[in-house]
């Protein structure tokens, strides 16, 4: 029960009335104001008499459809209230509570229930929608109800029900392939085979086990056999790609660090390491995403498999600043060994930061350099470097950076901020 003045406007007109007729009454000696005075009292005496004695049990339960939803999609929220109880009530207000990060109006009028004696509860759905503004995670309610005798001059605020968990993950931006790498490491148009033996005659098949790739089928052995079967020595492996989310506190504002949502370089690059993430699985990488030092920040994203892209973005959705990290730790985890497509999401970036990181394209395919907040020359510098680099910086298209790191001639010709 929150705390609330109980009486209406017509309710404090009321007492104000009555109290101006008790004082009129005893200056001029009035048997009518005085009469007059105490009716009025009586009434706002047995309105809220009547409005507090009166039981009634109320639940709630809320929804949201979707219940994880994108930073600039829109939600729709349906709270259902159930009344139970013994006398007809009368029409009243409710609003429910929803925090920053949130848009839209939560409120409106509750209609009047009849008698819950003969029925059982009465129940109202309140919808309302919501367009999301802020990443992470928000809790609507409780809701408040405002419930008036049916006079209209008592008031019953209550806060009713708990809270539900919204999920506000970052907005996934449907981006190209990586088209200057299609043929020569794309994904799953481009599985990789080694053949131990020398030409079709020196592989030996064995029968078709489940979870084998209908890739490996050996046709000539199935026909003679009369069943499926498929080549031992072929061996299939799954192009990977890396992601790397440069989340050092000492690279965005104290703002990154806070909680999510509130840095708008941060939560560009927040965007551009999921939407990077979904463009090389859905061309058949196994991604892995990690901070500069090598630590996973999620399970290994296997190449095609999209639900698992919706399971990332919603661990995303908290994911905040955190640590100081120099980015020349990012050198030494391939040294001596060379990765696939690797791309790099960084916040502010200077000069010096990208000498610190020009050793690490050599170990790459296809390197991509993305920063958030560029200083100076640093993009330029970069691309000399051997980076297809390009800023997002916040109102930046991210679909633009990524095409122009995206295309080989592109890139080479030079990459602007």
């Amino acid at each position: 029960m929150r705390r609330a003045w109980p009486l209406t406007v017509r309710g404090t007109a009321a007492g104000a009335l009555a109290l101006a007729c008790f004082i009129a009454s005893a200056q001029f000696g009035s048997v009518q104001l005085l009469a007059f005075g105490v009716f009025l009292v009586a009434l706002v005496v047995v309105s809220l008499i009547a409005l507090h004695i009166t039981r009634r049990d109320v639940s709630l339960s809320r929804s949201s459809s979707p219940a994880t939803v994108p930073v600039g999609a829109d939600t729709r929220v349906t709270v259902r209230v159930s009344v139970r109880t013994a006398l007809p009530t009368t029409p009243g207000t409710w609003a429910d509570q929803v925090p920053d990060g949130l848009e839209g109006r939560s409120d409106g009028r509750f209609p009047a229930l009849g008698s819950g004696l003969r029925g059982g509860d009465r129940a109202v759905d309140l919808v309302y929608d919501l367009h999301a503004t802020r990443r992470g995670v928000h809790w609507l309610g409780p809701l408040d109800l405002t419930i008036r005798d049916p006079f209209g001059i008592a008031r019953r605020v209550a806060e009713i029900g708990g809270t539900t968990r919204l999920i506000v993950t970052p907005e996934c931006i449907d981006l190209p392939p990586l088209t200057a790498f299609a043929g020569a490491t794309g994904g799953v148009l481009q599985a990789t085979t080694t053949r131990l033996g020398q030409g079709t005659d020196n592989l030996i098949a064995r029968p078709y086990q489940p979870g084998d790739s209908m890739r490996r089928i050996h046709w000539r052995a199935t026909a003679h056999r009369d069943m499926l079967m498929v080549r031992e020595e072929e061996q299939e492996s799954t192009p990977e790609a890396t992601v790397v989310l440069d989340r050092s506190a000492i690279r965005w504002s104290e703002d990154a660090a806070r909680q999510p949502g509130m840095d708008p370089a941060f939560e560009a690059a927040i965007d551009a390491c999921v939407s990077a993430v979904n463009a090389l699985v859905r061309d058949g990488y196994a991604v892995q995403v990690i901070d500069v030092d090598g630590t996973p920040l999620s399970e290994v994203v296997p190449g095609g498999e999209q639900s698992a892209v919706a399971v990332l973005v919603a661990r995303f959705a908290t994911v905040t600043a955190t640590g100081s990290l120099r980015l020349d730790a990012l050198t030494r985890l391939w040294a001596g060994s060379t990765t696939g497509p690797l791309v790099v999401v960084a916040g502010a970036l200077t000069p010096a930061d990208i000498d610190a990181l020009a050793p690490v394209p050599a170990h790459s395919v296809h390197p991509v350099l993305l920063s958030a907040a560029p200083r100076m020359d640093a993009i330029e510098r970069a691309a000399a470097t051997g980076w297809y680099a390009a800023s997002i910086v916040p109102g930046t298209s991210l679909r633009d950076a990524w095409l122009r790191v995206s295309h080989t001639d592109l890139a080479a010709a030079g990459a602007t901020s």
